[in-house]
């Protein structure tokens, strides 16, 4: 649970040197828990939420829950029938689903999350080479918050990221400590996207290869995401509640557990299943079918338990200079069903996400006509 009394920050405090001091460290979150911190440095003192937290316990309320899709079968035309309406569904309605017989062996699944560790608890010093903001003069990027110099609060996480496609990170340019398995969990985790693409294609009574032929599949953006334990982590979140700047995410968690949707204003833990990836509709999906599908937005609390480590395999061409228009798609349109968003390149999408950072707001509405 996440307390609802915190201290107040103080009006006289200096964010921006702060943030610029920690920043400078190139050492991150975990450079501060590193150094034995007890208590949670203003710069990530987040305001109380406004939403109640789904108890599960409740009986009226136990019926709620994260649909669990089994994919296997799909070679059998009634099995996958069933499976569209589930997609389908899961996708108008949570925004988000978890998939189980996706086709990723466990021992990757394992493997690439303990890479991601690795690359994190290897001498800062190795680190610190890659700690950058600019994604064109590194195709490897390390920091803490992509945002944290827009947003109102930082949270407790490091992250590095990496573009697997269309123009993939040469093999020499990975960090050596996880090269290997970033190669291989990103060819699986590609195929587990166009899977998808291709049934939420027919979830919307569109022929399958509708999204993969007009490049929802594309790019490939992939983001391991390091949460150190926290002293207070009443006072802090992991991430703030967003929804995602692609067409798709593709999310392996570990066992730790924090992430949260909101549904029907209240948060919903999505629980960690053994050997499931967590699947959540981008905002770039719900532009192009026009609200059908729903880019939910998410968050993921601070714990004492940790560190806490997952993948996040993001499903557009972020900042590459691509000039392919994506508007509500003409096929999904009637009288009843208007346009409701104006054309735009992934690339401008990006950008605009990212220099309105998480605040805490969508970035559709931008986009509306």
């Amino acid at each position: 649970m996440v307390a609802t009394k915190r201290k107040e920050v103080p009006t006289n405090y200096d964010r921006k040197s702060e943030v610029k001091a920690f920043d400078d460290t190139k050492e991150g979150v975990k450079g501060l828990v590193d150094a034995g911190v007890t208590e949670v440095p203003r710069i990530f003192h987040h305001q109380p939420d406004e939403y109640s937290i789904h108890d599960s316990n409740d009986p009226e309320e136990s019926q709620f829950s994260i649909p669990v899709i089994d994919l296997e079968g799909l070679l059998d035309l009634t099995k996958q029938k069933e499976i569209v309406a589930k997609v389908g569904e899961a996708s108008e309605t949570w925004g988000f689903f978890q998939i189980v017989n996706h086709g990723i062996p466990v021992d990757v699944l394992e493997e690439v999350k303990n890479g991601v560790r690795r690359f994190f608890e290897q001498d800062t010093e190795v680190k610190k080479k890659l700690y950058s903001r600019d994604h064109f003069k590194n195709p490897v990027l390390y920091n803490s918050n992509f945002d944290l110099y827009s947003a109102p609060a930082t949270n407790w996480r490091d992250t590095f990221s990496c573009y697997m496609a269309p123009i993939p990170t040469k093999p020499e340019d990975f960090p050596e400590v996880c090269r290997d398995i970033l190669v291989e969990y990103s060819d699986q985790v590609m195929k587990v996207g166009k899977l998808l693409f291709k049934l939420l294609s027919e979830a919307l009574g569109l022929k399958p290869s509708h999204l993969n032929d007009i490049d929802c599949s594309e790019g490939l953006l992939l983001a391991g995401h390091y949460y150190p334990p926290c002293p207070q982590p009443e006072l802090t979140l992991g991430a703030t509640k967003h929804a995602d700047n692609a067409f798709l995410t593709v999310l392996l968690q570990d066992h730790i557990g924090g992430l949260q949707v909101l549904h029907q204003n209240k948060w919903f833990d999505v629980p960690p299943v053994p050997g499931a990836l967590v699947v959540n509709v981008g905002d770039l999906l719900q532009l192009i079918s026009n609200d059908r599908f729903k880019s939910v937005e998410h968050r993921v609390l601070a714990n004492r338990r940790g560190p806490r480590v997952s993948v996040a395999s993001f499903f557009c061409t972020g900042l590459l200079p691509l000039t392919k228009l994506y508007g509500p798609i003409k096929e999904l349109l009637s009288a009843d069903n208007p346009r409701k968003y104006r054309e735009t390149t992934v690339r401008d999408y990006f950008a605009y996400f990212n220099q309105k950072g998480l605040d805490g707001t969508s970035a559709l509405p931008h986009f509306e006509l």
